[in-house]
Order: structure tokens, then sequence, then C-alpha cells
């Protein structure tokens, strides 16, 4: 055919059944010269490995969790990295998929059944990483090179049962009644110093740049008590929809639903692969 679009909006979850293929779809839309919203192949591939992105962070010296990889096909073996207790995650997956209280592990007997469930369930590698005590926190940034950091986001977590822990599981995520029933909700920021604030968005500017982002994504981190930031995973081509967080925090940035998706057009249109500079 010969017509060409001139942007496509990219909201792709998967190709052909599989996550892992998005890169390769926006590759394409690069081979055929049309511009497109979200992130650039590089930025997709560096941030899908969750364990790749920690290593990468620590290497230019962002704190994160320490954690353990456990590839597909491997023999579990735990050898004391760091101590309990521990959450349990796929590697690859986004959107709290398989993440549920049992992904919390206290001793070594847990961790081997939660990998072996990882492996089996969900289908992908495990990553292991030490349990934060904290608050959940999440950054939009919008942008290719100047980049704009939205107010820093909060997933209050407060109500749980006294048994829970308070992480984003599954249930929290996305069941309403759960959510209603234990007045989860999220919203900007409170109580914590304007310096504390720069820091978690200065933060979560520099892992957008680190990992070669472009278009919108939200980042993830915990606040221990000490108010030590850890960086959790980067979330490119995070969720859209209007009333979801990053919508939410660029409200709060005095950007209405309307003005984000033409401003996440623009980024698109204004967006040059490394090739065609």
């Amino acid at each position: 055919t010969d017509w060409k679009p001139h942007i496509a909006f990219n909201l792709l979850e998967e190709f052909n059944g599989n996550p892992e293929f998005d890169q390769n779809v926006v590759s394409y839309l690069e081979l055929l010269g049309v511009p497109y919203t979200g992130c650039n192949p590089k930025g997709l591939v560096l941030t899908r490995d969750k364990g790749w992105s920690k290593k990468i962070m620590a290497y230019h010296g962002i704190r994160c969790p320490e954690f353990v990889v456990y590839p597909m096909g491997r023999v579990v073996r735990w050898t004391g990295e760091f101590p309990f207790p521990g959450i349990v995650k796929s590697i690859s997956e986004e959107a709290s998929l398989g993440i549920s209280q049992a992904s919390i592990v206290h001793d070594e007997d847990k961790l081997h059944e939660r990998v072996e469930f990882v492996h089996h369930s969900v289908g992908t590698s495990a990553i292991v990483e030490r349990y934060i005590e904290g608050r959940e926190l999440y950054v939009g940034v919008l942008g290719n090179r100047r980049l704009q950091v939205l107010p820093v986001w909060e997933l209050r977590l407060n109500n749980l049962p006294p048994e829970a822990l308070p992480i984003a599981t599954a249930r929290v995520k996305w069941s309403t009644k759960y959510q209603k029933k234990y007045g989860i909700q999220s919203g900007e920021v409170e109580g914590l110093t304007p310096k504390v604030v720069r820091h978690i968005q200065q933060t979560a500017k520099r892992v957008f740049h680190i990992l070669g982002l472009n278009g919108y994504a939200r980042m993830d981190f915990r606040l221990d008590p000490k108010e030590h930031l850890y960086f959790l995973e980067a979330n490119p081509n995070a969720q859209l929809a209007y009333g979801e967080d990053l919508a939410e925090s660029a409200e709060k940035a005095g950007m209405s639903y309307e003005a984000l998706i033409q401003r996440i057009l623009n980024i698109g249109l204004s967006w040059k692969p490394e090739s065609q500079r």
C-alpha cells in the first residue's frame, strides 16, 4: 500500500502473543520511516530485563536492591547473597503479573517454591530482590533529549491487612474491589522535603537518560524509612489511560489529558533514530 500515516500511536502490549516483540515492531516502523509514539527499540530492550537494567544502574551509582537472577531451566541455588525477606518477580513481565503476597519469601524453601512458580506459571526467568521496606513511588518522565519530569506519585498501601506487606501486587493494581476494600489510592507524594523530592525527580531523569529512553516512561522506586532511594524498574510506554498514574500526575503538573496525548504525539513526531539524524 502507498498509504503512509503521519505517525503510529504505539499502544502495543504484545505481538503474536509475545510481549518481547514490541521492540521488533518499533524497529520495523523505523525501517519504514514511519514516526511513532513512545520508546525506541534500544530502550525497550534494555528495560525489558530487570536484571540488565539494575546492573546498568548500579554501574552508574544509582542504588538498587541486591538481587539474584534465576534463568529458566537452571537449578535454583541460594547462596545467601542478601538477608531475607526477598521478593520474587518475573524478570521481564510487566503490570505486576505473577506478583502476590506469596512473592515475599522469608526462607530458602519459599524462595525455591516461588522461583519455580515464576518459571512454570509465568513462563519467564525469575529475579529475586531484597525486599525494601518503605514507600512505593512512581515518577513520570516525558521527552526525547530535553525532559519534563512529572510530580512524584505514591501508591498508598497504609490500610492493608496486618499480615500483608505493602507491595504492588496484581490485586493491588487491578482489582477495584480489593482497592475499595483496603482504601488503596495513589496521589502526589506527601511529607517529604523539597530536597528529597528533587532528588527523586533528578534520579528519574538520570535513569531515563542512562537507559537511552525517549517518548514517555514511568520510573518505579522504593524510599526506605531513612529516605534512601532504591531503583526498582523503568517502564517505557507506561499505562496511558485516563485516570491512571501518569495521566493524573501530568494533570497535577497543569497538563490536561488531551494536552498530554498531544505532547506525546509531538515528542514522537520530533524523534529521529540515530541513523536518520
